[in-house]
């Protein structure tokens, strides 16, 4: 394959007749918010999820950075931004890929690309056809950011919801975990007596460096749980290196913690997670909760295990007021036992019509300082900061948090994530937002040359 160096971004732009950068202060600006938290630059890419149906949608999805480009994936391929400016990020190109979801993790010169479930039509991926009842991902050249290249795809029999890309350099290659979320669709025979034993399963995809074009399927990492009658599979993973080496699986009723590394529980590694324990939470996840754990992260000592759920699948209004706090809560365990540490509630109902609400996606601040701030997108509720520097005692830092949509859609923040001092959110309807989160709680953050959210690739202190 013909590999290609990624151009200074600024030459890219210059040369191709791209798009004007919105202006600062964007519709995100008029949100009811704290006066700490300070709306900045909108790169547009409006969308509606009920709207339009499948195989035409293009809500926007997860969020990865590497260097001055954010990677935007969306329900019809990703966007690559030039995030330069923070007042006035400039999409430099929308790739096509036909496949909902659309979760991307990128390293260097390749992105990976989520394609989340069978088709009964054949569908487009940078102008190749992907055969009805395919699904898997996909994985790009995006040495030249404004003409990325698919260079191969992995068929994976149940799909991939997510993705959690951990680097393996010592062996030339990046470890990604693909996680299919549910065992619907799984194999050839529908009902779940048949799909449920399929998908209880992490996929552990080996993607070499220096011949991305073979990527392939290494192995399948098997599952604990689930512990009550809730459909299988991972729906994303946390991943923290340097001396911690653990990951933890969001899985139905029962997070996986496993070791990949040289740590206190020697035996995994990255292509070989070992199995240590599960996590559980009354009425999280559980039969007839109408949801299921979501989303992992650490603290970056690796002493806490952050974890988040999405009772009503995303779709539902699971934030008012008269909600239990368990179906608003972002929780807080040992990192290395799993006992609950603490809970943070979301403290601003979203009592608006059909304001679908969960504490969705998430990272934790780079710091210093020793402190524990975490920045999350969380639907209709908006963009959050909460510290937890002490677990049992979480405090909200600030907030932005958007108006109901009318008429009433699926939307809000899908993603929000603190990245070089900035907070950028993935808004499902609207494109890509930035904030800055001003005051001394995020002071001393470390810059970071990349960022996929779902990775701490070192550990603090």
């Amino acid at each position: 394959m013909s590999r290609h160096r990624r151009p200074v971004v600024g030459a890219v732009i210059a040369a191709c007749a791209l798009t004007t950068p919105s202006v600062a202060f964007a519709d995100h600006a008029t949100n009811p918010h704290t006066q700490n938290m300070h709306a900045l630059g909108h790169s547009p890419h409006p969308a509606t999820f009920l709207g339009e149906p499948d195989g035409v949608r293009h809500v926007n999805s997860d969020l990865a950075f590497w260097g001055r480009l954010a990677f935007h994936g969306n329900y019809n391929g990703f966007r690559i931004v030039d995030i330069s400016d923070p007042e006035a990020p400039t999409e430099i190109v929308h790739q096509g890929c036909n496949g909902d979801q659309g979760d991307i993790a990128v390293w260097d010169d390749i992105l990976v690309r989520s394609w989340n479930s069978k088709k009964t039509t054949p569908r487009d991926c940078d102008g190749e056809t992907v055969p009805a009842g395919w699904e898997g991902v996909h994985v790009f050249d995006i040495g030249n950011p404004a003409d990325p290249d698919l260079i191969a795809a992995v068929s994976l029999p149940c799909g991939s919801h997510t993705l959690t890309p951990v680097p393996d350099l010592g062996n030339g290659r990046l470890i990604v975990y693909s996680n299919n979320s549910s065992s619907t669709g799984c194999g050839t025979v529908p009902g779940r007596a048949a799909e449920d034993p399929l998908g209880d399963f992490i996929d552990v995809i080996e993607v070499p460096l220096a011949h991305p074009e073979n990527a392939n399927l290494l192995r399948r990492e098997p599952l604990a749980g689930p512990l009550t009658d809730v459909r299988t599979g991972c729906h994303d993973m946390g991943a923290i290196l340097g001396s911690v080496n653990l990951a933890a699986c969001a899985s139905a009723d029962a997070t996986n913690v496993f070791d990949i590394g040289l740590n206190a529980h020697p035996g995994g590694s990255i292509a070989d997670p070992e199995f240590l324990f599960t996590v559980s939470e009354p009425g999280v996840g559980q039969a007839g909760t109408n949801g299921r754990w979501h989303s992992a992260s650490f603290s970056w000592d690796g002493e806490v295990l952050v974890l988040g759920w999405e009772p009503g699948g995303g779709a539902e209004p699971e934030c008012q007021t008269t909600d239990p706090p368990v179906d608003k809560s972002l929780f807080f365990y040992d990192a290395h036992t799993g006992a609950k540490l603490g809970q943070w509630v979301l403290p601003r109902g979203q009592d608006g019509v059909g304001e679908n609400c969960t504490v969705h996606n998430y990272n934790v601040v780079p710091l210093r300082s020793g402190r524990n701030v975490a920045v999350g997108g969380h639907y209709q509720a908006g963009t959050w900061a909460t510290e937890f520097t002490d677990p049992a005692n979480p405090v909200t830092l600030g907030w932005s948090d958007p108006p109901a949509l009318s008429p009433p859609d699926v939307g809000g923040a899908w993603s929000s994530y603190w990245y070089n001092n900035f907070i950028y959110e993935s808004s499902i309807t609207e494109g890509l937002n930035v904030f800055r989160l001003s005051g001394n709680a995020t002071g001393g953050a470390l810059r970071l040359h990349h960022l996929n959210p779902q990775v701490q690739e070192f550990s603090l202190p």
